[in-house]
Parts: structure tokens; C-alpha cells; sequence
């Protein structure tokens, strides 16, 4: 079963939130094992990133506003290349306050959702989405339109 961690610096305070999180995180479920770790704020980034750094594992894409984007259809190509190597994928989103350089530098790759700036919140809901999303576009689904 193909492993997936989603590392995420904060917690989800709205209902509606850890709803549409339960939902995508349910459709996963046919498609992978994932686990989501919540890690408390810290009072500094390094201290996040210790807490970051130990849970690495497998492929490692951290969320950044300076990586590079890409395409839904190119995502779900990156992935079925992890997959089909059978690693594991561990996916980071920092708090509100960024990440500690040290974790972008573990990372093998930085992506960037936009280069618009989104509620720190939201973005669970919006990288578990395209997560769904990848999977269906590579299962020939007619969900990504």
C-alpha cells in the first residue's frame, strides 16, 4: 500500500475545515495509507524544524511560496514516479509563520501551490484535495476536468 505522511505545523480550529479534511482524507483511503501529523507551534522555526526534521521519511516535497508550481496533470505524474519506485512521500506544510530553512533543505523538492497567498488554514484542505485529485487523473477518472 502506497504510504503517504502530510507533516503540518498547527492545528485545524474550524469545524468546517476538519470537515472537508475528514472527507478527502476518507476518499484517500482507496488509494493510500496516510497519515497526518499535527505538530504544535513553536515559539521558533528552528524549533519547528526539529520536530519536523525527525518525522522525514521517503520522498520529501515541502510546500513553499518559493518552489515551483506545476499542473495537476504534472503532479499526478510526479507522484505515480514515487509510487511506481514504491517510496513512501512525506508532504510538509509550515505554520503561518513559514519554515526553517533547514527543512526546506531536506526537502527534495519545494512546491508551490501559487504564488498567491492562502489562509494558512485552508491549505490542508487544498493540498488533500489535489492529492484526490492526482490519484483519480491517474486512474483515467473523469473527476479532473
Amino acid at each position: 500500500m502506497i504510504k503517504i505522511r502530510l507533516i503540518c505545523v498547527g492545528t485545524l480550529k474550524e469545524e468546517y475545515l476538519r470537515a472537508a479534511c475528514r472527507e478527502y482524507t476518507k476518499r484517500l483511503t482507496r488509494f493510500c495509507s496516510l497519515e497526518i501529523v499535527e505538530l504544535a507551534e513553536r515559539s521558533s522555526l528552528k524549533e519547528e524544524a526539529e520536530d519536523i526534521l525527525k518525522r522525514l521519511r521517503g520522498q520529501v516535497i515541502v510546500l513553499a511560496v518559493e518552489g515551483k508550481g506545476c499542473s495537476s496533470e504534472a503532479f499526478a505524474a510526479d507522484l505515480k514516479h514515487i509510487f511506481d519506485r514504491g517510496e513512501e512521500l512525506t508532504l510538509v506544510i509550515g505554520s503561518s509563520r513559514g519554515l526553517d530553512g533547514s527543512v526546506k533543505r531536506a526537502a527534495n523538492r519545494l512546491l508551490s501551490f501559487s504564488e498567491m497567498t492562502f489562509p494558512h488554514q485552508l491549505f490542508r484542505v487544498l493540498l488533500l484535495e489535489q492529492l484526490y485529485r492526482a490519484f483519480m487523473i491517474n486512474a483515467g477518472s473523469e473527476y479532473h476536468k
